[in-house]
């Protein structure tokens, strides 16, 4: 009896050293949180440089470079979380943070457009690292893995929000793209280094299956579809129905069939459980609310006054790195939001969370749907977006992860991370098209910009946006009759 306690002792004392130190597995999934929302957010700020050192000749080409990002970053939302409950945390870690590497490489060695719309693909579909810390987080962290998990996600992106659009404007004004591009890519190098020896490699538990390939290939086919349509929308014209149909029937067709099938992408089970349905569509609405309060700011902040006519003249003449710089308050109540919150949803809370995040969040929209033309008017309007998005996001995946154990903990993250990249498509492609609807011609330039007032115009769809979560929370509340159950501690 003796010699079996020793040895459980001993098998529970191997176990606990393999079990990673707490704040060195945190600081990594911040970190991956941090790089790829960054990504995502640098490249605004260097399009205009990009279209001139290249000698693109129209803004189409040049937002292509976005346009595949968007395209690489939906397959690797529906992908990358899965392969992470099929293959194990540190395999897709490792192999996310390679793509990422590899994505950032190629236009640094090659130099060129074409190289950097192969980089741009390959790095948009490493940005879908972001959502694996949600897994490794979670089942290497007794106790509170979910909310830990949830927390870092929401704080690192408002950071790495920031430090993307901050950085982007460091970088036009004293890097080259080359130069850019190198470090970035050892950044990435140096991220694939430390998952691999900070993640625990954990082997998937046999409940969990295996990927099903048509289901997987099917989906990421029909959500790029979706996807081309709002980003090339603009350009294509009424061509942009034809994939557009395409994505919507392909999409309706694929539920039917993953309904049945022993392999499917996604749980069906899981979208049944109460308000995993609503969360996912209140994180593709706040991330289409995010995507144009950060359009709008960002070209309204940049228009400089002196090169319009006097009856048109707007704008508040800042820099690419000044108007990073106005996103401040966004970043530090994302952190504020997340703490707040987190212990709410963990209770069973979720939806009142959401309702709380979209009504701060449409309140921060009609303010500056009113008020937008003094830097301060931006400062004040990006703290209450900031808090509001900060609670709709850690309220809508933590749903998810509640609905689920967590041997499919990267299924759930992938289901609401898809959504969310549907859902910033849209809010940009939407903004764009409000944008473009009347504009002002620069004096001595080809160039045009937005109409004054269509800002105000973007700011309250942009509220309506905000408003329609609210309609979605009840309707579920209503159809379920009952709260979400509240996370196992």
């Amino acid at each position: 009896m003796t010699e079996h306690s020793e040895l459980s002792g001993l098998a529970g004392e191997l176990r606990a050293a393999k079990v990673p130190r707490r704040g060195a597995l945190i600081g990594v999934g911040a970190l991956l949180v941090i790089l790829t929302n960054a990504i995502m957010f640098i490249l605004p700020p260097l399009l205009p440089v990009i279209q001139a050192q290249y000698g693109l000749t129209t803004v189409s080409a040049t937002m292509w470079i976005f346009t595949l990002l968007t395209l690489g970053g939906g397959a690797g939302y529906i992908l990358l979380p899965r392969l992470a409950d099929v293959s194990g945390d540190r395999n897709a870690s490792v192999f996310a943070s390679g793509c990422l590497t590899v994505g950032a490489l190629i236009p640094a060695v090659g130099d060129s457009y074409p190289a950097l719309l192969i980089g741009s693909a390959i790095m948009g579909f490493g940005t879908a690292a972001q959502l694996l810390p949600l897994g490794f987080l979670r089942r290497n962290l007794a106790g509170e893995g979910i909310v830990t998990a949830v927390r870092v996600l929401v704080i690192a992106t408002g950071v790495g929000i920031v430090v993307g659009m901050i950085g982007g404007g460091v970088i036009v004004e004293n890097l080259s793209l080359r130069t850019f591009f190198c470090i970035l890519a050892a950044a990435f190098a140096a991220t694939t280094i430390v998952s691999f020896v900070v993640i625990p490699h954990s082997p998937p538990a046999e409940s969990v299956g295996r990927i099903g390939v048509l289901g997987t290939v099917w989906m990421i086919a029909w959500v790029a579809a979706v996807l081309l349509t709002l980003t090339q929308g603009l350009v294509w014209g009424n061509a942009a129905v034809i994939p557009l149909i395409a994505g919507v029937v392909g999409g309706v067709l694929w539920v039917r069939v993953e309904r049945r099938s022993s392999v499917a992408v996604f749980d069906v089970a899981m979208l049944k459980s109460p308000l995993v349905t609503a969360a996912s569509l209140s994180v593709a609405l706040f991330g289409a609310v995010n995507a144009a309060f950060l359009l709008l700011l960002s070209t309204y902040s940049q228009v400089i006054p002196a090169y319009l006519p006097s009856k048109d003249a707007y704008g508040l003449g800042r820099t690419a790195l000044q108007t990073g710089w106005l996103m401040v308050p966004f970043a530090v109540m994302f952190v504020v939001g997340g703490k707040v919150v987190d212990r709410l949803v963990a209770k069973g809370r979720g939806a009142s969370v959401l309702v709380m995040g979209a009504l701060l969040t449409a309140a921060g929209l009609g303010w500056l749907a009113l008020a937008h033309d003094r830097p301060w008017h931006y400062l004040v309007g990006a703290g209450v977006i900031g808090l509001g998005c900060s609670m709709g996001y850690a309220a809508g995946f933590s749903i998810a992860q509640m609905a689920v154990s967590e041997e499919k903990a990267g299924m759930a993250a992938g289901v609401v991370g898809t959504a969310m990249a549907i859902g910033i498509a849209f809010g940009s492609a939407l903004i764009t098209g409000v944008l473009s609807a009347s504009v002002v011609p620069v004096p001595g330039t080809d160039i045009e910009v937005a109409a004054e007032s269509l800002y105000g115009t973007g700011y309250w769809i942009s509220v309506g946006l905000a408003m329609l979560i609210v309609v979605a929370v009840l309707i579920s509340r209503v159809r379920n009759g009952r709260r979400v159950p509240a996370a196992a501690s």
